[in-house]
């Protein structure tokens, strides 16, 4: 089993700067694509950025392209998103996912494994 675990969320004004980290443990397998994903109150859960195992490939949603930065240290089993110029609509709680392949994908229901998630407010 593969247990994530996020943190780095809080309440920040809009303009300021978040980076959520996801820790992986457990049997995660020698090589695995990370993505991130958010859920909004009444909304459904949508993808935010992925990477490939060796960084090689990155993937962003056009909501964030620009502003957020998905990177990975295999060596910590851990990946990051840098948020950066939030806005109120980036308030959601987001979730780390593991895909047991190297190429990350942009549907969750490529994705085996998820984290409780970590809550983003963001304020006008």
């Amino acid at each position: 089993q593969v247990q994530l675990s996020e943190s780095g969320g809080g309440l920040v004004q809009a303009g300021d700067s978040l980076r959520l980290s996801c820790a992986a443990s457990g049997r995660t397998g020698s090589s695995y694509g990370m993505g991130w994903f958010r859920q909004a109150p009444g909304k459904e859960r949508e993808f935010v950025a992925g990477i490939s195992w060796s960084a090689s490939t990155t993937y962003y949603a056009d909501s964030v392209k620009g502003r957020f930065t998905i990177s990975r240290d295999n060596a910590k089993n851990t990946a990051y998103l840098q948020m950066n110029s939030l806005k109120p609509d980036d308030t959601a709680v987001y979730y780390c996912a593991v895909r047991r392949t190297v190429l990350p994908g942009t549907h969750s229901g490529l994705y085996a494994y998820w984290g409780q998630g970590t809550q983003v407010t963001v304020s006008s």
